[in-house]
């Protein structure tokens, strides 16, 4: 299970989050382990049965306008109720103030409090975003990603099938690059796929008997992109005369990556042949698929099978026809 500590979340995200430290330290005894977060506005008011303590807790104008309400008895009571779970963060919205007691509190459990100046809705979803980068599945693909037409494309197969060379041929052809030979695949928002590349090589490429060339430097900025959505796979593979090779395209093949499946196609490698074209026209396939909503094989095989069907009745009609 991955963590992440709150001195990090707070090195990280301090300045675009606006964020202040109010506690002695920002070390605490429970790490944050999901991206979810959590209004303790009930677990003040008594109603602790639902409350998730393992989320970073968020008070806000409505949680502490409460407390404002209450005597000092009861406002030590409500939050000692909250103090009574192992939280690993606590953050304040909007620059409001926070009872002394809260501090006290927190200090003794070790529990770090952050105040932001920002307003509660857009700093949930900043910090939200920020926390789902974080816990986001990930794997490497040995592969390259390239953004042909606006589809992201991941090539892969054996080493030197010429996976980089037909990436480098679509740069040359104005397409762009994510990442050569090591692709770093996350799953974010439920099923989209985002791939990058490492942080190390950057947009550098092996082509070999050439070397290592520097992808941004030879053909500009407009020839790379740092992500990019993984929409369709592309296994390069040597050509097999026992290989049962898709020649319609009414069977599509997918390809699960971290659990979500993607369209995946195979293209066999022969001399002469164009990998470059091909490539381009399966992202315009893919295209038309999702913004056209149909699949040209299935239009295609259901116009033949209406001909078949007008050609069926037009013999039968000649042969009745007897006059």
């Amino acid at each position: 299970m991955r963590t992440l500590s709150v001195a990090r979340l707070f090195e990280d995200q301090h300045q675009e989050l606006q964020l202040e430290q109010l506690t002695e330290s920002l070390a605490s005894k429970r790490e944050i382990t999901v991206s979810d977060i959590h209004r303790p506005g009930m677990a003040l008011m008594g109603f602790v049965e639902n409350f998730l303590p393992e989320r970073i807790q968020i008070l806000a104008q409505t949680e502490l306008t409460y407390l404002a309400t209450l005597s000092e008895p009861d406002v030590r009571a409500a939050i000692d109720r909250l103090f009574q779970f192992e939280m690993p963060l606590i953050i304040v919205c909007k620059g409001l103030d926070v009872p002394p007691y809260l501090l006290e509190r927190a200090n003794a459990a070790e529990v770090p409090v952050l105040r932001t100046s920002q307003s509660t809705t857009p700093f949930i979803h900043s910090l939200t975003l920020y926390l789902d980068h974080m816990f986001a599945e990930q794997t490497t693909v040995h592969g390259s990603l390239v953004d042909v037409y606006g589809v992201g494309l991941l090539f892969t197969g054996r080493s030197a099938i010429g996976k980089s060379e037909t990436a480098l041929d679509l740069v040359e052809r104005g397409h762009r690059l994510v990442a050569d030979d090591v692709v770093t695949i996350m799953r974010r928002h439920g099923d989209v796929l985002i791939g990058t590349g490492n942080q190390l090589l950057r947009h550098h490429m092996e082509i070999r008997g050439l070397g290592i060339i520097d992808v941004q430097s030879v053909f500009g900025i407009r020839a790379i992109r740092l992500q990019k959505r993984v929409e369709v796979a592309v296994d390069l593979r040597e050509w097999s005369a026992e290989e049962d090779y898709e020649r319609v395209g009414l069977d599509e093949r997918r390809t699960p990556i971290l659990g979500v499946e993607i369209p995946l196609t195979q293209v066999p490698i022969t001399p002469g042949k164009n990998i470059t074209v091909i490539a381009e026209v399966i992202a315009l396939n893919y295209l038309v698929k999702v913004t056209g909503g149909y699949s040209p094989a299935e239009r295609l095989n259901k116009h033949l099978l209406e001909i078949m069907k007008r050609k069926s009745a037009a013999r039968q009609w000649v042969r009745e026809d007897t006059e």
